[in-house]
């Protein structure tokens, strides 16, 4: 008996010290990572933008971390069907109080030495819903994986979002600067042939206006591009000290050949997370309702106990017998209709999973013909804005040489002017609706 009770405890031993090794490597893996200082330049593109994100954003990080928690979560309830081992020592002291005790009419003492008592205490219990337990455990880990994947896939979304709106803040930037130069020649040249008198103030005056519209502009665009930085910069968790290089344009992003390869992409429903986490529920249910039936079941434990007692001085009775052996089988038998119950509830909760995932595979398919018609309409309007964006350009320069030699009026000018910022701002929104519909179905079909 001794020999199984080393044995065991050998067993539990090496298994707890094996789990908190695992746990802690986690732990020390997660905290080493978060420590990593920021550099202070980061050149990156779309997909390496993504994948600094990914690796650096603390809620991924939690959700990582849940992960490892589900784990041992799932070992907790393995080691309660695993045997366990206590060990205790207990020291009397009766104070040299004696026992009297009467026998053929004469009283004998029994004197009532000190003690000691070691005791080592080896048990192990099973049943049907401990089982069940480690199962419901394996499901979590599965939902919790999902639930870092998809968090994976949003973050991801995100930094799509926020690299291309910096992309085209800048873009757009660019073009008003060209376009400022532009009319500041022109504004310069009108004074010249104003201060000669070959032209009105009125028109440098006019000419003005739209100098500081340009500049007015210029400066919105400006503080959007930092908004727009800054929050690229939360979403990469650096420091916003930390300077961002782009090394993709707006081209390289937003190419016909991706759009047109997501929309020839089959929808598979098995693939999304969404229907994939509401899978794993059904079967969640599914592992309740059996562990509501197994409380009909029975519980069996074994237990062995070693006592080793050592008297301090003469006399005592030894009544503990050194090692014991038990064996328990706990069969339920009345609670009221308590377990009738609790399994039908947990029965109504496994229809209700089943008609939610049923629910959602209907809507699924139809969520993905509704995202398929949002990139189609969006890349259309697209396309369509940055060849307007082109048109409005050329005609703003056409107009500024017509009007450096007297070909066109200031409100030609000023119509054109307005024509091209007009342009610009709807092809920046043009161009985000895109990203956007590109991102959504791109995390829809968790690519």
């Amino acid at each position: 008996m001794r020999k199984l009770f080393y044995l065991l405890s050998a067993l539990v031993i090496s298994a707890s010290v094996m789990a908190e090794d695992h746990v802690m490597a986690a732990t020390r893996g997660a905290s080493q990572s978060g420590e990593n200082a920021a550099p202070k330049l980061l050149s990156l593109s779309l997909k390496e933008a993504q994948d600094y994100a990914v690796s650096s954003n603390r809620t991924l990080k939690n959700a990582s971390l849940a992960v490892q928690e589900a784990y041992a979560q799932r070992w907790q309830t393995i080691a309660s069907m695993l045997p366990s081992a206590d060990a205790s020592y207990a020291y009397s002291n009766y104070l040299g109080y004696s026992a009297t005790m009467s026998m053929m009419g004469q009283d004998i003492n029994i004197s009532m030495p000190n003690v000691g008592a070691f005791t080592v205490t080896a048990a192990v219990g099973i049943n049907g819903q401990a089982i069940v337990g480690a199962l419901l455990n394996n499901v979590a880990i599965e939902m919790k994986k999902i639930a870092l994947e998809k968090s994976e896939s949003e973050l991801r979304s995100s930094i799509t979002s926020s690299y291309v709106s910096v992309l085209a803040l800048r873009s757009i930037s660019n073009l008003l600067d060209s376009s400022l130069n532009n009319i500041e020649n022109l504004e310069r040249m009108t004074q010249d042939a104003v201060n000669v008198g070959t032209a009105e103030q009125t028109a440098a005056d006019q000419i003005h206006v739209r100098v500081n519209t340009l500049k007015n502009s210029i400066n919105v665009q400006k503080r959007n591009i930092e908004l727009a930085t800054n929050s690229l910069k939360v979403l990469l968790d650096v420091p916003v000290e930390t300077e961002l290089v782009l090394t993709e344009s707006i081209d390289q992003v937003l190419s016909p050949e991706r759009v047109l390869n997501l929309l020839s992409q089959n929808f598979a429903v098995e693939n999304n997370l969404n229907y994939q986490l509401l899978s794993k529920q059904v079967e969640l249910a599914k592992r309740n309702v059996h562990m509501a039936s197994w409380a009909y079941g029975p519980t069996v434990a074994f237990a062995y106990n070693y006592t080793n007692q050592r008297y301090y001085g003469e006399g005592g009775m030894r009544m503990t017998p050194p090692n014991v052996v038990q064996v328990s089988v706990k069969m339920p038998l009345w609670s009221s209709g308590k377990r009738a119950a609790g399994v039908v509830e947990k029965k109504i909760a496994l229809e209700e999973a089943k008609n939610t995932l049923s629910e959602t595979t209907d809507n699924l398919s139809i969520q993905y013909r509704q995202l398929c018609f949002n990139l189609t309409n969006a890349y259309e309007t697209y396309m369509n804005e940055k060849e307007n964006i082109e048109v409005t350009q050329r005609v703003f320069h056409s107009t500024t040489e017509k009007f450096k030699w007297g070909a066109a009026s200031n409100l030609e000018l000023t119509n054109a002017s307005n024509d091209l910022i007009n342009a610009q701002s709807t092809y920046v929104q043009a161009m985000l609706s895109l990203v956007n519909a590109q991102a959504e179905l791109e995390e829809f079909l968790n690519n």
